[in-house]
């Protein structure tokens, strides 16, 4: 069976299993609870052996999430026709990455950020000669982490700390000494309650 069948076939069925989700407790930044604003981001699966996942860092010095490792997309902009053309828009924008070489696969659950974002994950699957081109902008580095390791529960850590008073959870994923935490974490972890694949993700 293909990957773009099995992950098809998979979201199916978690939403047919109706699994316990996040909905949106992620700590990513401090700019409050503004927008909210539609969002949404490419998870892009790259069709190896060893299915893998594109994930960027982004610069240090943007004015949002900076320094964070996340999925390449962003907002909805009003041209969009939906969460599908603008994930492709900011992940062509972001990584070079042509929309004609992604196969939309799904979209997995909505996630709502601390700052306000309203995130719609757009599952697609990318072969594995796919070529990219990082907006020095937007993108630090590019890399790939295997899809089995992140949807590993045992590597899907809560974490805890103080934020305006409040103590706060939030998922932290370690992959090669890269920290991978807050909303980009949460979908993570949505994503593998939906596919319900663990140690099977192929």
């Amino acid at each position: 069976m293909s990957l773009s069948r099995t992950l098809r076939e998979a979201l199916d069925q978690g939403r047919l299993r109706s699994p316990i989700l996040l909905a949106g407790d992620s700590l990513d930044g401090d700019e409050g609870d503004l927008g909210p604003w539609p969002a949404a981001v490419l998870v892009a699966v790259v069709d190896r052996p060893e299915p893998s996942v594109i994930l960027t860092l982004r610069p240090a010095t943007m004015r949002r999430h900076a320094g964070q490792i996340s999925f390449p997309g962003g907002r909805i902009d009003p041209g969009d026709a939906g969460p599908v053309e603008a994930a492709l828009r900011e992940a062509e924008e972001e990584i070079g990455l042509a929309p004609e070489r992604v196969e939309i696969v799904g979209i997995a659950d909505r996630y709502r950020t601390i700052t306000g974002f309203d995130v719609t994950p757009v599952v697609g699957v990318v072969p594995p000669d796919v070529e990219l081109r990082p907006h020095p902008g937007e993108v630090e580095a590019l890399f790939e982490a295997p899809l089995r390791y992140l949807l590993e529960p045992a590597h899907q850590r809560v974490r805890s700390v103080g934020w305006r008073g409040r103590e706060r959870t939030y998922y932290e994923i370690d992959y090669e000494g890269r920290r991978i935490w807050g909303a980009t974490a949460a979908m993570i972890v949505n994503l593998g309650r939906r596919l319900a694949l663990e140690h099977e993700a192929r």
